[in-house]
């Protein structure tokens, strides 16, 4: 067979390629390790020098027009394809909501829901802040000492610095809030401060980006004895069942002294967690009486102002309270997932028809 018709056949099948897997044979067919032109290429170590010459200028430019052919050919079938794709994949937003389409509410919405129900029935405000903090209501008021770790770059998410050598950075608890609260308002005082947090970390438990809840009470008499039962009351409350034993250990942070992490009872039962079950123990918040420094710095007197202050991950008390595994699927958008553990948009959290 010459080259000329050689290469009409070949051109000929490219025409008639069908789909990407047709016109991947043709190519096989053709340039492949055993393919038509690659045969003829193998011939070329027979012939004399001037035959080779002129032989191999042919078959490689034969090659370039079937390789561009080729090309062509496939970019024009993708192309259809994904007009097929596009045409049946169309969504018409005129048409009425179909059942199955319906959304569902994200756990940790329905979370800080349930939490802003069960505190406010304890007479707790709500109070926010913005996500961009500078050092002094993030750090300074808090009684972060310069040198601390969580003020290093490892740890929080700082922005470009200023002329004046600042740096506002991402807020990494929602402490700043109190800080705010305390600076616009005068004793009693007694708020939740829910919201979005950032911090450098990321692993089944941990996240760029998660979501805390802390918690703030200041007036003149009020003890760790209040703490304890406001925590008590929550975790009752909160996980739906009728009592729950606390343990209540020894901490340090800088912004409460004496400083406590919270821990509450469970059991494991059939691969589910029981709370307020169990003789085992698990970690859920941070507490402690505000540091006099603390106090001072919101703008009033510790000798005569006392107060405490807690804060927990809301993801984490969502994971605990519904049986999700990884911190991480909160955040990866994943509609399988939230059709799983997410709630129907009517079903509004309250202490009288249920939490949950």
């Amino acid at each position: 067979m010459s080259l000329e018709t050689l290469e009409q056949d070949i051109l000929a099948q490219v025409s008639a390629a069908s789909d990407e897997a047709a016109i991947e044979a043709v190519r096989v067919a053709a340039l492949g390790k055993k393919g038509a032109i690659s045969e003829r290429m193998k011939s070329l170590g027979s012939m004399s020098p001037d035959e080779r010459r002129e032989a191999g200028a042919a078959l490689n430019l034969l090659k370039d027009r079937v390789s561009e052919a080729l090309g062509v050919r496939k970019a024009a079938l993708q192309e259809a394809a994904l007009e097929v794709r596009l045409a049946g994949e169309k969504i018409d937003v005129t048409l009425p909501v179909r059942p199955q389409g319906t959304g569902t509410v994200h756990p940790v919405s329905q979370v800080w829901e349930e939490v802003v129900q069960v505190f406010g029935d304890l007479g707790f405000a709500v109070a926010e802040g913005p996500h961009i903090e500078d050092d002094f209501h993030n750090f300074d008021a808090l009684n972060i000492p310069p040198e601390h770790p969580a003020r290093q770059e490892h740890d929080t998410f700082f922005f470009n610095e200023k002329p004046d050598g600042a740096r506002m950075l991402l807020r990494t608890h929602t402490s700043p809030v109190q800080i705010r609260t305390m600076l616009a308002s005068k004793p009693p005082v007694r708020i939740i401060a829910p919201g979005r947090t950032f911090r450098c970390d990321s692993d089944m438990t941990h996240t760029p980006m998660f979501n805390q809840i802390e918690g703030l009470m200041l007036d003149e008499t009020t003890t760790l004895a209040n703490l304890k039962w406001v925590l008590t009351e929550f975790c009752k409350a909160f996980f739906e069942v009728d009592d729950v034993k606390m343990r209540f250990r020894a901490s340090h942070f800088p912004f409460t002294e004496p400083s406590m992490e919270v821990d509450i009872n469970y059991a494991r039962e059939g691969g589910q967690l029981k709370i307020g079950q169990g003789d085992k123990w698990l970690e859920i918040l941070g507490s402690g009486m505000v540091h006099p420094n603390v106090i001072r710095a919101g703008g009033m007197d510790p000798d005569k102002v006392q107060g405490w202050a807690f804060g927990m991950g809301l993801d984490r008390i969502a994971m605990l309270k519904y049986g999700i595994p990884d911190l991480r699927a909160f955040f990866e958008a994943d509609l399988r997932w939230l059709r799983h553990y997410g709630f129907r948009a009517l079903q509004v959290p309250t202490l009288a028809g249920g939490l949950s």
